[in-house]
């Protein structure tokens, strides 16, 4: 599979002057995107999100991958339903790859989570076993979502997210580690405060006070807003469990002695341990039995983990997009809420991590990482990548979803929703994001016959990765300069036009300018040379030519 240039849309994004290095939509199929963010993005993307079609034979997707077996090519186009006794072969085949490029993707201590239903989960689970190792397995996040009144069946009530580590040792170490110089500040400047006011109101103020100074550095604990006799503290209501109905009983305001609203720990704790709470403090109330009460969590108790079981109906993610394009009734199906993978991105991503979604679809992940660094000061970019048609249907339509539903969605929410029910999204999220779409493909053949010769960036971002494996970073190349890896320089002699190329060569003059760079080993792509390679040898220059030896070093040979 051949890489393809990335063209810049300027018309489409929300930045004057688009570069890769801005929150980024990438329209195409998501195969070719993620191979062509290889370059500039290998080993850069913290965490990883995707919903890949759940191959419930009601969606309409296409495999539509360029592939050489007949048996795979005579798939090519169809719509995949229920009634295709293939269908989970395709799936198999749809999501193979494109997991393997995510690897490729991921830090050393990235994290996957992958959305998925019962059909196609047992897939998933030998797949990613086969691409990330069944040590990387990280865990399943259920996903309460629906109420099921099918009396037929036992009750469908939960999708799961699957998450893998890209390597689980360098993950553990990283997620306790996030959090512990936090603690370990916190719980410090409780007891500092504690020791230095016993009354309780200065207390809160001066704690207060420092919180605010502070708030930008104290993920994943900043809501740690307040301080008694214990510490610093805060309310939790992550302890919610309705439990069978002949378990609940009444908590009353101390106040107000009425029942509080949806007592959570009355449905989660017996009599004897809520009474016993109730008696230490660890129950929180509102000024009136309106508001639901809490469990009282100190700094010092915080553990970092992701709740293995989340509650939240999957309606919430049509609302929310609803809200944003009031006057279309329908402009998406099955789209995820934001407040699900904010929670996501927010454990497991930090304040200046990449999070890359390659099944964007109405654009979830940019809403929910703009959102969160609104919150929180952070800087977290992100990567979509959406296909302009999903089925034959929006084909046939020309209705581009990627421009109309995904990059539409970030553009409102950028601006602001004037008619958004929540106060943030109608001020607006803030930030840019540049749209690039997939352009021609990069083809040794184009360089030998001339046609459609790639611009230089393009050709010297595909030549130093796909030599050396490392990432590509423009700003740093000054032609014939394009790059420093591990162990050389990287050095392109091209020009994207044939009378010009005709004419290039390695001679004496550039081979000594080259050599004057550095005192490292030089790695040089040039169309030809005119030097021997021992007068080479001497002056440290390893030579390439354009364009076969691209694809020699890619295979190690």
């Amino acid at each position: 599979m051949p890489f393809c240039e990335l063209e810049a849309v300027k018309s489409q994004g929300v930045n004057p002057s688009p570069n890769l290095h801005d929150n980024l939509i990438v329209e195409g199929d998501n195969l070719h995107a993620l191979k062509a963010l290889l370059p500039a993005f290998h080993g850069k993307v913290k965490c990883i999100y995707i919903d890949p079609p759940y191959n419930t034979g009601n969606e309409g997707w296409i495999y539509n991958d360029k592939v050489n077996s007949p048996m795979m090519r005579d798939w090519l186009g169809r719509t995949v339903d229920r009634d295709d006794l293939t269908r989970h072969d395709k799936w198999c085949c749809m999501i193979l790859p494109r997991l393997k490029l995510l690897r490729e993707l991921l830090t050393d201590d990235g994290v996957i989570f992958v959305s998925i239903d019962d059909n196609e989960v047992h897939h998933l689970r030998v797949l990613m076993d086969e691409v990330f190792g069944e040590e990387n397995f990280v865990g399943v996040i259920i996903w309460k979502n629906v109420t099921d009144n099918n009396p037929t069946n036992i009750s469908d009530e939960h999708e799961n997210i699957v998450c893998y580590a890209r390597l689980k040792s360098r993950l553990e170490k990283v997620w306790q580690a996030d959090a512990l110089p936090v603690k370990e500040r916190l719980v410090a400047v409780g007891k500092e405060l504690v020791a230095k006011h016993r009354n309780t109101v200065k207390r809160q103020v001066a704690y207060s006070e420092w919180f605010k100074d502070n708030k930008a550095y104290l993920w994943p604990l900043d809501r740690y807003k307040y301080i008694d006799d214990g510490g610093i503290y805060t309310g939790s209501q992550s302890v919610h469990n309705p439990g069978r109905e002949g378990y609940r009983y009444p908590i009353l305001h101390p106040v107000t002695g009425k029942r509080c609203k949806e007592p959570l720990m009355g449905y989660r704790f017996p009599p004897a341990t809520m009474d016993e709470m109730l008696k230490t403090g660890r129950v929180l109330f509102g000024e009136d039995e309106s508001k639901i009460i809490e469990l009282k969590v100190y700094a010092h108790e915080y553990k970092s983990k992701l709740a293995s079981l989340i509650e939240m109906d999957t309606r919430l993610g049509s609302y929310e997009l609803r809200d944003i394009f009031s006057e279309t009734k329908r402009v998406f199906d099955f789209t995820k809420p934001s407040e699900l993978l904010r929670g996501i991105y927010a454990f497991a991503a930090k304040k200046d991590s990449i999070i890359l979604d390659s099944f964007a679809g109405s654009g979830t992940t940019a809403q929910a990482v703009l959102a969160l660094n609104k919150e929180d000061g952070g800087n977290r970019r992100f990567i979509l990548c959406q296909m302009p048609y999903e089925t034959k249907e929006q084909e046939q339509k020309k209705e581009n979803i990627c421009e109309n539903v995904t990059a539409e969605r970030v553009r409102r929410v950028i601006k602001g929703v004037p008619k958004a029910k929540d106060e943030a999204l109608r001020a607006g999220l803030g930030g840019t994001f540049s749209y690039f779409r997939l352009g021609k493909e990069l083809r040794k053949q184009a360089i030998l016959d001339g046609k459609d010769l790639p611009g230089y960036e393009a050709l010297a971002g595909y030549v130093f990765f796909t030599a050396t494996g490392e990432e590509f970073q423009p700003k740093k190349m000054k032609s014939p300069f394009i790059g420093t890896s591990r162990d050389r320089d990287v050095f392109l002699i091209y020009e994207p036009d044939m009378a010009k190329l005709k004419d290039l060569a390695l001679n004496l003059e550039l081979a000594r300018s080259i050599a004057k760079h550095s005192n490292r080993r030089k790695l040089v792509f040039a169309p030809t040379k005119y030097l021997d390679q021992d007068y080479l040898d001497r002056l440290s220059i390893e030579f390439c030519q354009l364009p076969f030896e691209i694809y020699q070093r890619a295979l190690g040979k």
